[in-house]
């Protein structure tokens, strides 16, 4: 059987899906295929309210987790209040994924976590975010969510299971984000940085195989073997559990 790979969804409102009436849940299907092309079956999650024995119980049918892109965390889980360019907050899907994580990471399950789910792994592990880095002199440009990607180099700390997921040390992204790790979280290193010094990946290493990136491996993943390689290796985790 196909490793079970636990999605949290995006909760998207009643008339944003042209002929839906009702609220929904989804995922942009670029996830899908890579997750597909590693050998993975996905489970997709609707965020909810759950309690910490629910949670667990939740995560025991599955091998593995990933976190995807989407709008800002609720800059209150983390001590702060919201800048006026913060867009897409939803209270509920940060509780939820940031309880998913805290128990993928306990119960030892290997998680791959992208753009927002790099920044819930950040603050559920106790760190900060920058909250607007678009324009932001001496940076290059990461891209503006929803509207123009952009690509530029990371490179990567030479033996870190991103590297070794990749196959290279320095990496051409696709980003799309306005904001940015600021105070790294409890158990969290750097495996990742742009040229401008902006952190661009991190890993657990103090058990499974955790890994985050701040870029959209799943826009390269078809075309380009390294991208597509974070999709494999959480796959491959998820199988030798």
């Amino acid at each position: 059987m196909r490793p079970f790979i636990a999605i949290a969804g995006q909760s998207v409102p009643a008339g944003d899906v042209r002929s839906w009436r009702d609220d929904s849940v989804a995922l942009p299907a670029s996830y899908l295929r890579a997750l597909h092309r590693a050998g993975g079956q996905e489970g997709i999650l609707a965020p909810r309210r759950i309690g910490p024995d629910e949670v667990g119980a939740l995560l025991e049918r599955f091998d593995g987790l990933l976190l995807i892109g989407g709008g800002d965390i609720d800059p209150t889980h983390y001590g702060e209040d919201p800048m006026p360019e913060c867009y897409g907050i939803d209270t509920e899907a940060d509780l939820f994924e940031m309880q998913l994580v805290r128990a993928a990471i306990h119960r030892g399950m290997p998680v791959l976590a992208i753009c927002r789910g790099f920044q819930v792994l950040n603050v559920a592990m106790g760190g900060t975010l920058d909250q607007h880095i678009t324009g932001r002199e001496g940076l290059v440009g990461h891209g503006i969510p929803g509207v123009r990607p952009e690509l530029h180099e990371v490179r990567l700390e030479p033996g870190t299971w991103t590297a070794k997921a990749m196959g290279a040390e320095t990496v051409t992204v696709s980003s799309s984000h306005h904001q940015a790790v600021a105070e790294i979280g409890q158990g969290l290193v750097v495996s990742g940085r742009a040229p401008d010094g902006i952190v661009e990946a991190m890993e657990h290493p103090d058990g499974s195989w955790v890994v985050a990136v701040q870029w959209h491996p799943e826009r390269r993943a078809e075309e380009d073997a390294g991208h597509q390689g974070l999709f494999d290796a959480l796959v491959e985790q998820a199988t030798s559990r």
